[in-house]
């Protein structure tokens, strides 16, 4: 049997307030050419379909085609609300979708019942366990000890009907660890969202949502599928895909992740304005219409720096700085002899633990005619 892996579509996603729709349609479409082309029994969406919990109607819109274009495929469609998700929301006509092969999980509430499948080897029990807290289980177990999401997910799958002589197929997200984390993500204090991955030994297969760097915990048992697309520039660079699952007999999986291309990269690009602004840095590459950040080198800032970067790299996201400036690990302390210094020296220390360079001649100058203006306005 075979099934395609997605999790983390964020549908609805602004990045540096660009709206991502389009590139999310795009990418979408991407995702049935190669459902098309695979022709598999199931898709599997492991959660954070939407951005925010109220997503926006254009959102919701692209989803629902989405799910209709599913549909007419005549698959098995598994959706799991993510922490991103309201559970509620994504639970809604669940009962009516379910005639159609689109399976919804419903809100949890302390019992979990598959969806069962059948082919030439036997039986494949499909589980689908929506984002959990430890509260969200404690309220349904009372009785048992949960202090940490691992205690919470080993609580909830203990309480499956799990028949192991038969393949089971776990949707779930959440965050196991030792998994590698990007910026995009929510990060919760000390990693107390943290659950091992021995919690999930009844299951052949487990689809993880929720980290959108693609990756195994375990190879060809529990994996991260990643985010079809880039959603902060620490995964530029980074191949998206999606992985196409197949389950042969009991304890027979194998993985293959056929890579996405997105309507526009993430790039990072570095250098002094001069260097970035060259024809010959950014000629014969994608770079003008790509997402781009630009980490200038140069000392002193740019005036007006995105509005001229933005006539060559005509999607520019964001512009930082990497000097001596921005580098400086120095901290302001109490300050010593007060009394004895000038203002001028007062000021050009400040200057030198915020700059981490002294003042050049030009401004000392500048600054002591100031301060001898303030000073002769005092007197």
């Amino acid at each position: 049997m075979k099934f395609i892996h997605l999790s983390d579509l964020h549908l609805g996603k602004r990045l540096y307030e660009f709206s991502m729709l389009e590139d999310q349609e795009h990418i979408l479409k991407e995702i049935l050419t190669i459902i098309d082309s695979e022709n598999p029994d199931g898709v599997m969406i492991a959660g954070d379909v939407y951005d925010k919990p109220v997503p926006p109607a254009e959102a919701v819109t692209l989803f629902d085609s989405f799910l209709v274009s599913l549909a007419k495929r005549r698959l098995e469609v598994f959706v799991i609300s993510g922490n991103h998700d309201s559970p509620e929301r994504i639970a809604f006509g669940s009962r009516i979708m379910d005639a159609a092969g689109i399976h919804l999980s419903p809100v949890y509430s302390g019992k979990v019942e598959p969806v069962t499948l059948t082919d030439s080897f036997g039986e494949v029990n499909v589980w689908m366990l929506p984002f959990v807290k430890p509260a969200h289980v404690r309220r349904f177990f009372p009785e048992e000890e949960i202090a940490s999401y691992t205690d919470a997910l080993g609580c909830a799958v203990s309480n499956m009907d799990i028949d192991s002589s038969k393949r089971n197929l776990l949707i779930t997200h959440q965050f196991v660890t030792g998994s590698q984390r990007s910026e995009s993500e929510e990060l919760s204090v000390g990693g107390t969202d943290n659950v091992d991955a021995s919690v999930f030994e009844p299951f052949d297969y487990v689809a993880l949502g929720h980290l959108h760097v693609p990756q195994d915990c375990i190879e060809n048992r529990i994996r991260y599928c990643g985010t079809p697309l880039a959603y902060s520039f620490s995964e530029a660079g980074t191949d998206k895909s999606v992985t196409v699952v197949e389950l042969g007999a009991k304890g027979d999986v194998s993985i293959r992740k056929p890579k996405l291309t997105p309507r526009h990269k993430l790039v990072e690009l570095t250098g002094t304005y001069e260097q970035v602004m060259q024809r010959s840095y950014y000629e014969g590459t994608t770079w003008q219409e790509d997402y781009v950040r630009v980490i200038l080198k140069d000392e002193e800032d740019i005036p007006d720096g995105m509005a001229k970067l933005r006539t060559v790299y005509h999607n520019i996201m964001t512009l930082d700085y990497d000097n001596k400036r921005t580098s400086a690990s120095q901290s302001i302390t109490g300050a010593k002899n007060v009394r004895e210094k000038t203002p001028l020296e007062h000021f050009s220390e400040l200057f030198e633990l915020q700059n981490n360079q002294p003042m050049t001649d030009e401004q000392t100058a500048f600054v002591s005619g100031l301060i001898e203006k303030i000073w002769e306005g005092e007197r």
